[in-house]
């Protein structure tokens, strides 16, 4: 990896680049297919007004959340895409062997050359039922604890290069280095990039000590933010990939022509986040259904609190609300979800927002 290949370059007024985060949402009335389907369009739209990466993330065990495979997804919309970055954020390391990320990864890169991001997490992406039946073992903060070492090995696996003599000097994660090796073989130019994601200061640490881009997940643990990205800022060691820190920061955002709409919207999406966090995680429910939901006072309390940082509104209030995040943070990238339920209210979302910024046109 290059700085290059992490450092976008802003578009339009946009103070600095802006990506996209899909969790692939599926919401009520509609399938699994209607959300990937969506997942194209919204990638499409990215790649075509200027948005710098497109990532989807890893979730396990819920019906409102159709990411649980991001490699066979990303293979997916590297078919209906052209120039924009796609990636991980994240795969979910513990779940999986480092050899099998690798190769997945490896295929990938071969398939869209130069375009690929692995974003890389150490939580489980789901409860923990779902994650020792995903792991095959009871013993979850075994994965957790030993992600510093399944990341050098990972490392290792995408490189090829294990030192003589360590058991795995004979596997090679194919596609990879190993073919350019090979009689006739030719080194392919690219690798793909590693990212390290985290709601913590654990990834940030570590993401520093590595000197390895750091994604920070402030859509969902905002109280975080500014003191993970110090952490990283004032740890971080100058690398081969990077010679000065990059951060990117994962937020909630949602642009509707009326500002009324925007609430409606947001507060369907937080009665999802509601049912998820209270053990009944389901589709994602549209505006009509929340507003007949009765919320109990804890309840009511949880979504203010939840959707008081989600940016929403209209255009100009969007824009106001990612600068003033982008100054607060210092963050060097943006990269928007939006949960709405309606998959063409997150596509609309994206246009207002990127037509605020002035981003090119389609």
């Amino acid at each position: 990896m290059t700085a290059d290949e992490t450092r976008g370059e802003a578009q339009g007024t946009a103070p600095v680049p802006l990506s996209v985060l899909d969790l692939v949402t599926v919401s009520a009335g509609h399938t699994a297919t209607d959300a990937l389907r969506t997942s194209v369009d919204l990638a499409r739209l990215a790649e075509s007004r200027g948005f710098h990466r497109f990532w989807v993330a890893e979730h396990h065990s819920m019906p409102g959340v159709a990411s649980s495979s991001p490699a066979v997804i990303l293979a997916h919309l590297a078919a209906h895409t052209n120039r924009i970055r796609l990636g991980s954020g994240g795969v979910m390391l513990p779940n999986h062997a480092p050899l099998v990320i690798a190769e997945q990864f490896g295929t990938l890169e071969a398939l869209a050359p130069g375009r690929i991001d692995l974003g890389l997490g150490r939580a489980p992406g789901t409860d923990g039922a779902t994650a020792a039946a995903l792991r095959r073992t009871d013993h979850l903060n075994e994965g957790a604890d030993d992600f510093p070492e399944q990341l050098a090995e990972l490392t290792r696996f995408l490189d090829d290069d294990f030192p003589d003599g360590h058991p795995y000097r004979r596997i090679h994660a194919v596609p990879g280095p190993v073919q350019a090796t090979s009689p006739g073989g030719v080194q392919s130019p690219h690798r793909p990039p590693v990212w390290l994601l985290g709601s913590s200061g654990f990834s940030a640490r570590l993401a520093a000590v590595l000197g390895l881009p750091f994604a920070f997940a402030h859509h969902f643990s905002a109280r975080n933010t500014i003191p993970a990205l110090d952490l990283y800022r004032e740890s971080f060691q100058p690398s081969a990939v990077l010679d000065r820190p990059y951060a990117l920061i994962g937020v909630s955002a949602l642009a509707t022509d009326e500002e009324k709409e925007a609430r409606r919207q947001v507060r369907a999406a937080a009665l999802g986040m509601v049912r998820l966090r209270t053990g009944r995680p389901g589709l994602i429910p549209s505006p009509e259904e929340a507003e007949a939901y009765e919320f109990s006072p804890m309840e009511r309390e949880f979504v203010e609190t939840w959707n008081a940082n989600v940016v929403h509104g209209t255009p100009d209030e969007v824009r106001a609300g990612l600068d003033d995040l982008q100054k607060r943070t210092g963050a060097d990238e943006l990269m928007i979800t939006s949960n709405a339920p309606g998959m063409d209210v997150r596509l609309r979302s994206y246009e207002l927002i990127a037509d605020a910024y002035g981003l090119p046109a389609a």
